[in-house]
């Protein structure tokens, strides 16, 4: 069957150690955040959202939250035009069914019916919308410790001269190779790592303004804003869609 999938239930603080899959992974958490990590970066994906894995990308996967996760396997081959890079996604309500419906279904059933639905899905899956909920890892050393220093302790107050200077860099050729490694900018980086701090602190009960002047920002509209603009909505209605989804 070119097509799979199984539904796993997580305790909080759960972690599922390094390992790889010889089929692609459309992971997609039902309820619960999951963190995703990789040689890459690492990835967050909360309810509503799936992440890509192609076969033989090696990840680890930590728990926030009581975590219901569904894993769809696909061949690598079973259609041309599937993704070739990890990323988030959104989920329609169509893919979302038709998941739904293959897990029901269990890994015997190969009718037509079950071709039927399999096929359609895997139309879907280039069809997803991207969701900026990436965080790239540089590869080079000097830029890689002050990411991950960052992600540690993640702050709106980040200073591009901070950094250039911490890795004895002028500010352009900082700029231009922090795009070159992550390909974002650092202050686009910056606020994605902000968004991954707080979604899962948000989802399980903490007040905006709490969350907002613990990364740094001086208000809550001033972090209201950056949330969406990456997110798309503000962070009380992202949360309010995300329930009645």
């Amino acid at each position: 069957m070119p097509v799979h999938a199984i539904t796993l239930r997580f305790e909080p603080g759960d972690h599922v150690p390094e390992h790889e899959h010889g089929r692609a992974q459309l992971l997609h958490p039902i309820a619960g955040v999951v963190i995703v990590s990789t040689q890459m970066g690492r990835w967050m994906v909360p309810p509503d959202h799936a992440l890509w894995i192609p076969a033989g990308v090696r990840h680890s996967v930590d728990m926030i939250g009581h975590v219901e996760m569904q894993s769809v396997y696909v061949k690598s081959d079973a259609m041309p035009g599937l993704p070739m890079h990890l990323h988030v996604t959104g989920v329609t309500p169509l893919l979302r069914s038709l998941s739904e419906e293959i897990v029901r279904q269990g890994p015997d059933n190969d009718d037509a019916r079950s071709g039927l639905i399999q096929a359609l899905l895997l139309h879907e899956i280039p069809r997803l919308p991207k969701r900026p909920l990436g965080l790239p890892l540089p590869a080079h050393p000097g830029l890689a410790r002050l990411c991950r220093s960052f992600i540690s302790a993640p702050s709106a107050r980040l200073e591009i001269d901070e950094w250039a200077a911490r890795t004895g860099m002028s500010r352009r050729t900082f700029t231009r190779l922090f795009r070159q490694e992550t390909g974002l900018s650092l202050s686009a980086w910056r606020q994605q790592a902000c968004v991954m701090a707080a979604l899962p602190r948000l989802t399980a009960g903490d007040a905006v303004t709490v969350v907002a002047l613990d990364l740094g920002y001086d208000s809550m509209p001033a972090f209201t804003t950056m949330f969406s603009r990456v997110m798309g909505a503000p962070p009380k209605a992202y949360l309010n869609n995300q329930k009645a989804a």
